[in-house]
């Protein structure tokens, strides 16, 4: 787990803001030198915390405004299979193992209900597939997001160069 200091936070910040930046501009948006926003973006791709540059996609502006969410039960130690079932499936854009009475939950999308319910029964047609259940999505009332949760807890301080640290006093002769 990689500690997020308020430069980090400010730095993810600014990426969602303006997303084509590069380091020369993060450091102008930010007040930073250029140097130190690489170093900083360049351990938060090391850590994991930054996993790509890519563009975000909205699939339903693509053509496939119909989405669900459909939970799975799978047969016992089956977790495997029907991941490589799900993942050759185009509709299904991610799957999650999950608690409760479902061990997996999917979110779909199609362009349209007949070919929701092509993807559905492509679903239901693995093997390790015991039971699914899908909810037709109707609306998004919050989108993915992650800098709300980012930035809800207290950051750590941004640690001070030693270069920038006040040296000892010398004694004067």
């Amino acid at each position: 787990m990689t500690e997020l200091d308020s430069l980090d936070l400010a730095l993810l910040t600014a990426l969602r803001e303006h997303p084509r930046a590069g380091a020369l501009q993060l450091s102008r948006v930010t007040g930073v030198a250029r140097a130190t926003v690489q170093a900083r973006l360049d351990r938060m791709e090391k850590s994991g915390v930054i996993t790509g540059y890519g563009p975000d996609l909205d699939v339903a502006a693509a053509g496939y405004g119909v989405r669900a969410f459909v939970t799975l039960e799978i047969a016992q130690g089956a977790l495997d299979r029907v991941a490589a079932d799900l993942a050759a499936i185009p509709g299904v854009l991610e799957a999650h193992a999950i608690t409760g009475a479902a061990d997996v939950v999917c979110m779909v999308a199609a362009m349209s209900h007949a070919d929701l319910q092509q993807t559905l029964l492509r679903i239901d047609s693995s093997p390790s597939v015991a039971r699914s259940i899908s909810a037709i999505v109707l609306s998004t009332v919050i989108g993915r997001r992650d800098l709300p949760l980012l930035t809800s807890r207290p950051a750590a301080p941004v640690p001070r160069s030693p270069a920038y640290s006040a040296s000892p006093a010398r004694p004067r002769h």
